[in-house]
């Protein structure tokens, strides 16, 4: 496998050209090598997974980056989510991902734990991970940090981490309040000011309402790389939001579902005394 444990430093030395410092460290190409998978119409496509069998899948299947979901790892650690799960136990999968496979992993760390930034950055770096995911609603009150503390939050673990791809998520669609005009514009304005901090990235999530006008409006007003979730029953096409100007499009723990589900049937097939491998019409 690949080195995956350089922790983030500067990528570049003074200078330019003979006599210019030392380049950029494994784990800052590895960490340039995602964020140039983002862009606008062709986006990144993340079948999020949760452990390192489901990472090999994503990898054999031929995409070019990993991404965890903490609503799947969780529970499949046996926790809720909304950081349930000590941060160890987070952290101690993520590592297991990124040792399982040769293409960058971005991880969902939530809202951090409760970790100061620097030690946040610390962890992901032993962990391999590259980039990461950090969410700007509190998981313990489902409320909205205030956009200036998000803000600081971003920019102190940018500050720590220079080269990770971070990408922004913005929970104004699920836990704010106003209209849909109101919302929209509250998530455009906090997008464009975790962008100023330092994010590559901005997820705005939205569960329920989506459209292409919606999209295109975020990806629009936010001016940087936009990450929308593709869920099970969603109006709107993989195809379509890259038409609408869409860099990443992650699927959350909709696969992990899906793979309990059938792994349920299968269970009940058992129990009823039936071969759960024979073919069904």
């Amino acid at each position: 496998m690949s080195e995956h444990t350089t922790p983030p430093v500067t990528t570049t030395g003074a200078g330019a050209g003979a006599g210019a410092g030392p380049g950029p460290t494994p784990y800052a190409r590895r960490a340039a090598g995602l964020r140039a998978l983002h862009v606008p119409g062709r986006p990144l496509v993340l079948p999020n997974v949760w452990d390192a069998a489901s990472a090999r899948a994503v990898a054999d299947a031929g995409f070019p980056a990993v991404a965890t979901g903490s609503a799947a790892v969780a529970p499949a650690l046996g926790h809720a989510d909304h950081e349930a799960a000590p941060p160890e136990e987070m952290f101690a999968a993520v590592t297991r991902v990124a040792g399982s496979v040769d293409v960058p992993v971005t991880a969902d760390l939530e809202r951090g734990y409760g970790l100061p930034p620097r030690e946040l950055a610390e962890r992901l770096a032993v962990s391999g991970a590259v980039g990461c995911n950090l969410e700007d609603s509190d998981p313990a009150t489902g409320t909205l940090v205030p956009v200036a503390e998000q803000a600081a939050f971003l920019a102190a673990f940018r500050a720590a981490a220079p080269d990770v791809v971070l990408n922004a998520r913005v929970d104004v669609f699920l836990h704010g309040s106003g209209t849909h005009e109101e919302r929209l514009a509250e998530a455009v304005a906090r997008g464009r000011r975790y962008a100023e901090a330092g994010a590559d990235c901005v997820y705005p999530i939205v569960v329920s309402g989506l459209s292409r006008g919606l999209v295109r409006a975020l990806v629009d007003g936010i001016g940087s790389p936009v990450n929308m979730v593709f869920l099970p029953g969603s109006p709107l096409s993989v195809g379509e939001l890259a038409a609408a100007g869409v860099a990443r499009v992650s699927f959350g723990p909709g696969l992990f579902m899906a793979v309990q589900r059938h792994f349920a049937d299968l269970v009940a097939e058992v129990r009823a005394g039936r071969d759960p491998y024979r073919p069904r019409s």
